[in-house]
């Protein structure tokens, strides 16, 4: 265990993201449901704006737990090549569970922001936070998804990562900063004290407390 929840985590990844503190040309983006809570205390103590920046996992038909891939907003899409030779996932098979969570995608969306419209981060220094990366196929997508709204850098945060997920990742993002990158990894929970699920609720009062803190004072 090295974390006690997840504001805890949030606050020990806002110190080794200090040098971008009150800086006008810097977003938070938390991917929930979890990594909006680490991405709130971040965004709170770096005085940046927050949003949420929604992802899918792609479920193999029958083992759902094991991902064939990410969708995330924007349209991309990411497949775990190795999960789909090796159990032959015809391309039929994969487009069927692309729609459905692409269905969900947008309805969380709209569930967790209301009528509020995305953070326009073209040409922005985006800090992209999860609560933990176990295979990193989720942060992958969001990346890929990223790169094409033109920001400046994405840097990829998180308070623990397996090892070689971080290393699979660096060259993928323009910086990547994790905490911590132990060897041995089976669980993101297994490195916090509390891992209850984070509501739907919890993100709406976070997204909507961040962006209250950001309006200018009468």
């Amino acid at each position: 265990m090295l974390f006690q929840g997840r504001q805890q985590a949030g606050q020990a990844l806002a110190a080794a993201l200090r040098d971008y503190a009150k800086r006008d040309n810097v977003v938070v983006l938390g991917l929930p449901r979890g990594g909006v809570p680490v991405a709130y205390e971040v965004a709170r103590e770096l005085g940046t704006p927050l949003d949420v920046f929604v992802v899918r996992k792609l479920g193999t038909p029958g083992q759902e737990e094991l991902a064939l891939g990410a969708i995330a907003s924007g349209g991309t899409r990411v497949l775990n090549y190795e999960v789909v030779n090796a159990l032959g996932i015809p391309d039929e098979a994969i487009d069927a569970v692309t729609r459905r969570e692409q269905a969900e995608m947008e309805r969380r969306e709209r569930e967790f922001r209301g009528d509020r419209p995305p953070l326009n981060v073209q040409g922005k220094i985006v800090i992209l936070i999860d609560d933990g990366l176990a295979t990193g196929s989720t942060m992958r997508a969001a990346v890929a998804a990223l790169r094409q709204q033109d920001p400046a850098k994405i840097v990829v945060a998180v308070p623990v990562a397996a090892a070689s997920t971080c290393e699979r990742l660096r060259p993928e993002a323009d910086e990547m900063v994790c905490l911590y990158a132990p060897e041995q990894f089976y669980a993101v929970g297994e490195w916090y004290r509390d891992f209850s699920q984070t509501s739907d609720e919890e993100v709406r009062e976070l997204l909507r407390r961040s962006a209250h803190s950001q309006q200018p004072a009468a």
